[in-house]
């Protein structure tokens, strides 16, 4: 890390600070606002700083929620969606157009709404399922990154309607930087519209980015400090979400972008914020109740709120996320999991479990999921290191 830079991280259940010779970390008071809490416990360290080297990113609200409607599964919605997640934006819902009307209406409020569909020649597309869709949906801000030859229309019937570059060009490549600039100062907005966030403009003069979007900076720099064999993947499991990313060569169908690394994010995959629907997804996995066998517990477990429930939901959060990655799922990517010679982990996870205990579940996950002996490397970030190696980048 470059020298005189103070480096802050603000999780939804944590933060933490790096100067260049030391990394601090402290769960957060929920009882008071963050920036109080920040300068509480690092003050004296925050205020040997200048403004213009202070550095902060953000997943403390969980990033923007996201909700995309497009024509195809295999463009529109396949690029809009690997768009957004490398932009630090959480999805919580794709719509088919076709079958708009046999969606029902997500009840919490979205904060963006992307519509695509079509090559700029293709016309006709949109229409009024799609109005009496919107009509009834609860959104915050809508972008429209499709067909030119749609935008005129679209925007007569759809108020504060956005109207971006096609993110599809006629050869069916991803031109992804428009909506990406857009969706990246979404954030940025959003995080300045939290008076809780917003207050942390008071110890630096540069623009707060998502937590997401810095890893994803940080992955080509990873082997430099840690022991890591490609191909590998990195898991950050922490007390909201759970995130992955990938190199793109685990990916049998890539995107052609600049990225050599894309990202996944489970939104209801946390341990804390999320444990609910953690849970929920753990009771219709068909090899849960055999993993909590092995691990020996039972499902009372899941009423608890002590060290070892902790532990059992960070190991079913590690073992949930492997099976939604695998072909035993078809998820929107399945990744070459058995190719795989690293997996490094970071967030809550390296902090509950011990590389044993993290060696065992995937060990689980390879025998009962994928019928293999295959045995990866498991690297650890106990330190919370790699979210400050972008600053090298």
């Amino acid at each position: 890390m470059s020298q005189n830079k103070l480096l802050i991280d603000i999780g939804s259940t944590n933060f933490k600070v790096a100067t260049p010779t030391n990394i601090e970390q402290h769960f957060r008071d929920f009882n008071k606002d963050i920036h109080d809490d920040l300068m509480y416990k690092c003050g004296d360290t925050i205020n040997s700083f200048d403004k213009d080297d202070v550095y902060i990113c953000s997943s403390a609200n969980g990033g923007l929620s996201t909700l995309i409607i497009g024509l195809t599964e295999s463009y529109s919605l396949k690029y809009a969606k690997n768009i957004a997640f490398n932009s630090g934006i959480n999805i919580i819902e794709t719509i088919l157009y076709q079958n708009i009307e046999d969606y029902s209406l997500p009840s919490d409020l979205i904060d963006v709404v992307i519509v695509v569909g079509g090559i700029n020649s293709k016309g006709g597309i949109f229409g009024k399922p799609l109005y009496n869709y919107l009509e009834n949906l609860k959104y915050s801000n809508i972008v429209y990154v499709g067909s030119e030859l749609e935008a005129e229309e679209l925007a007569k019937n759809i108020e504060h309607l956005v109207v971006l570059p096609n993110i599809i060009d006629n050869k069916l490549h991803i031109i992804e930087e428009n909506l990406k600039e857009y969706l990246t100062n979404l954030y940025q907005a959003d995080i300045e519209g939290k008076e809780d966030i917003k207050s942390l403009y008071d110890i630096t003069t540069n623009q707060i980015y998502s937590t997401p979007y810095i890893v994803n900076k940080t992955l080509p720099l990873i082997d430099a400090n840690f022991s890591v064999v490609d191909p590998f993947i990195l898991i950050d499991i922490g007390g909201a979400t759970t995130d992955i990313h990938y190199s793109k060569d685990l990916v049998d169908e890539n995107i052609v972008t600049e990225n050599e690394y894309d990202r996944l994010v489970f939104k209801k995959l946390g341990v804390y914020k999320s444990k609910e629907s953690l849970i929920f997804a753990a009771q219709n996995n068909e090899f849960t109740y055999e993993l909590l066998t092995h691990l020996k517990v039972t499902e009372n477990i899941f009423e608890e709120s002590s060290e070892k429930a902790l532990k059992v939901l960070m190991q079913l959060a590690l073992f949930l996320v492997l099976t939604k990655m695998s072909h035993y799922k078809q998820a929107y990517v399945n990744l070459k999991l058995l190719a795989i010679n690293s997996i490094v982990l970071t967030g809550g996870i390296t902090k509950v479990l011990n590389d044993d205990e993290v060696a065992d579940i995937i060990s689980f996950f390879y025998k009962k999921i994928l019928n293999s002996d295959h045995n990866p490397t498991v690297v650890m970030d106990k330190n919370y290191k790699i979210w400050t190696l972008a600053n090298k980048g």
